[in-house]
């Protein structure tokens, strides 16, 4: 009899094979263990929801930013009324400064996701600016490819975070910068996430959950059924603070993934809020503490 391996153990080998066999690199925010070119698959079915069990998700927190990058937010205000802290660093004076950005307020971040997302390479002026109508909104026209028939098996359904013309604007170039949205057999839809730098201990649990949540929403949004999120990884790495907390989570035997169901659903992609996610049976180990690294 086939016994399917629970999907949150390919992270707990990703960490494993980092730890055992990772080369230990001196880079701009402290020494790392890396592995080159790593890859998992995080099943979607049955509204399965891949959010990690073997620690305690601030899964709330990854939702809240996602519904940030869909409405084409770079204001770190937005997220710090919601009680979001993880782009905190990032938007300070001292780190803007030191990304030459002295034009910029504080807690903005510059044309970042949210902007690429839905006003690629509009000339930025600030995060309050109204941007309706410039640059390129590709996360409608992945929308608009899906809906369509004639368009949805298309090879080319993109959306790129990573703007070359841009880069030196943004407090922090992104790490995840290119997702394909793929639709195999008649209506199931599958995300492909490229993801040129991933932080193994704290941002690469975030960004399965948060490309697995849109996905779903996607699904939900251009009536077709979630089917599998794939993560591909330039350049995954462990912090070696991080490594200790690490070796105490590859212990801890994963549970069920929960279920998310999204409704009702919207006409617009910018009006989904966050009661429109309701997530059923997550049950986790307890936190393990990390500090970010900057």
């Amino acid at each position: 009899m086939f016994i399917r391996k629970h999907c949150e153990r390919q992270y707990l080998d990703l960490i494993k094979n980092i730890i055992k066999y990772g080369t230990i690199e001196k880079t701009r925010n402290g020494a790392t263990r890396t592995l080159l070119g790593q890859s998992m698959r995080f099943d979607l079915t049955n509204n399965t929801m891949p959010i990690l069990t073997t620690k305690k998700m601030a899964w709330k927190t990854c939702l809240r930013e996602l519904l940030w990058f869909v409405n084409g937010k770079t204001s770190n205000n937005i997220l710090k009324e919601q009680n979001v802290k993880i782009w905190n660093d990032n938007a300070s004076r001292d780190f803007l400064n030191s990304r030459n950005l002295f034009h910029l307020n504080e807690g903005d971040l510059g044309p970042v996701y949210g902007h690429q997302w839905r006003h690629f390479n509009a000339k930025y002026i600030n995060c309050d600016a109204d941007y309706t109508g410039q640059g390129v909104d590709q996360l409608q026209n992945v929308i608009d490819m899906l809906k369509d028939p004639k368009e949805r098996k298309s090879r080319r359904i993109i959306m790129s975070a990573w703007n070359p013309l841009q880069l030196d604007e943004m407090a922090l170039p992104p790490c995840h910068i290119l997702c394909q949205f793929h639709v195999i057999g008649k209506d199931e839809l599958s995300c492909s996430l490229y993801q040129r730098s991933g932080d193994v201990g704290l941002g690469i649990p975030f960004n399965i959950a948060s490309y697995s949540f849109l996905t779903h929403l996607l699904a939900v949004h251009c009536q077709l059924k979630p089917k599998e999120f794939i993560h591909h990884i330039g350049n995954a790495h462990i912090y070696e603070d991080h490594v200790r907390p690490l070796l105490k989570q590859m212990k801890k035997k994963p549970k069920p993934f929960p279920q998310l169901f999204v409704e009702p659903r919207r006409d617009d992609i910018n009006s989904y809020s966050f009661n429109d996610f309701v997530l059923e049976n997550y049950e986790s180990h307890p936190n393990i503490k990390m500090d970010m690294v900057v």
